[in-house]
Formats: structure tokens, sequence, C-alpha cells
């Protein structure tokens, strides 16, 4: 299959993503989901969330904004779509940032299967234990990226995607990289729990592999590409890229897309 096919089953299937974010970046994310083709549903009640884990295409946990509620519901939400066969998307917000961090993301890797972890060069640096340095949610380094995101992979028996001026996803055994995206990307807050939304969408549609998760993480670069190119600043960014995403056509995936 191509990469623009992934987008074209998504838009054919409309999967539902349910996520459990963070309120800083909840709207973006039920938003960024609808431009990819996708339909949100956004709950974090423990009383709600095992009914919508079973009827989800798949499931998005981010813990951008942790409290001890969401944390359970995170949990619940994510053993419900193992025991459904459900795809688990999991972004670590921030691991390496503080104690309770890390344990939420250990508890999390240890408590639900997850089928890929979408993080930054810090985040996936710190969670393979090759090491990684992020403040507050932000990376600030990581030692080698692409080792570090195989590594993780292994780990944990799933899909990595490491997000960044330059992008890698990997099963462990194959690793793509990816190269297109702009600046202005890292000038709008939540743009890379909005890539885990669309991520969401590719693997509710597709399935889980290498090519999926690339293929929603090319989708989102392009956009930011095509979106950067009459955009004043980052408030008219983030209007072009939810446009942008939503009229991306395969002929321009396939034309615009950096891969190796």
């Amino acid at each position: 299959m191509k990469g623009s096919d992934f987008m074209k089953i998504v838009r054919e299937k409309t999967p539902l993503v349910h996520h459990i974010t963070n309120y800083v970046t909840v709207n973006d994310c039920a938003n960024v989901t609808i431009c990819a083709g996708g339909s949100p549903v956004m709950s974090d009640e423990a009383k709600d969330i095992v009914d919508i884990s079973r009827i989800s295409s798949a499931v998005v946990l981010n813990m951008g904004t942790l409290n001890e509620r969401t944390v359970e519901s995170i949990i619940i939400s994510g053993k419900v779509a193992n025991e459904n066969g459900i795809p688990v998307v999991f972004d670590p917000v921030g691991a390496g940032a503080s104690a309770y961090r890390n344990e939420v993301a250990d508890r999390v890797l240890r408590e639900v299967k997850v089928d890929v972890i979408k993080g930054n060069a810090g985040e996936i640096g710190v969670l393979s234990g090759i090491g990684g340095e992020v403040r507050g949610v932000d990376s600030v380094s990581s030692n080698n990226e692409k080792l570090a995101t195989e590594a993780l992979a292994k780990k944990y028996n799933c899909v990595v995607a490491m997000t960044g001026k330059t992008d890698y996803v990997s099963d462990g055994e194959r690793t793509i990289t990816l190269k297109n995206g702009h600046d202005l990307m890292g000038c709008v807050s939540g743009t890379g729990c909005m890539v885990s939304s669309v991520v969401g969408c590719y693997v509710g549609a597709n399935g889980v592999s290498v090519d999926s998760v690339a293929a929603a993480i090319s989708t989102f670069s392009i956009a930011g590409e095509i979106a950067a190119e009459t955009a004043n600043g980052p408030g008219t960014f983030k209007v072009n890229l939810l446009d942008s995403l939503f009229n991306l056509t395969c002929e321009k995936f396939d034309e615009m897309r950096k891969v190796e």
C-alpha cells in the first residue's frame, strides 16, 4: 500500500476514536480527528468510559494534565480496549519531567498492553532507558533518537513513534524515517497531542503497523508544511493546519512525502 492509501481508508471508514486527553488540547484533538477523517469522543468519566471504549475503533490515552481520577480512567479504558481487541495509543506527555509522571507512565505500560507509544525525543529517551531530557512537557534532548525508538519498541513489543525535526517509527525490527513538517508546528501548543489523535484515526481504520503509524505522522506533518505557506504566525498557522489536513489530497500526500 502507498502511504496515501491509509488516508483514503480512514476517510472511508470514519473511525471512532475515544480520547482521554488533557484539558489544554482536548478541543484541538477533537477537531483534528474530524479533519483527519475520524470521529472523536472525549470522555474521562469512569462510569462512562467502559461503554465508550468498547465501541471505539481506537483509544488514545494522553497524560498531559495528570490527576488521580483521570489516571484511573486511563487504566480502565486501556484494559477495556485490550479485552475487546481495540488498538491503544499512549502519549506519555512529560515523562521524565517529574517523579509522578514517571510513575504513571510506568503503571500504564505495566497494566495496559499498549499498541503504539507516541512521544517526543526526551520522552522516548527516558522511557527506553537510553536517556533523554524533558523540561515541563517539552523535549530538550535525547541521546540517540533512532536507537531509543527501536529500543522502546522492543521493550514493550509495540510500535513506537518519536516525533521531532526528524520522526522515527519502529516496531523494533523495522524503522521508518520521516522528514516532513515545519518549525511553526513547535510554536502552537498541542501539536504533539494532535498527532496522537491522527495516529488513533489511522490505526483504528487500518490496524496497527509501522506503515499505518508512519502514514498518520506524514499526513499531519505535510498538512503543517502546507499550512505554513500562508501563515503569518502561530495563530493563522493553527487555523490553516486544520484546513490543510481536511483538504489534503492523496496526490499531494504522495508528492510531498519525505520518507526513508
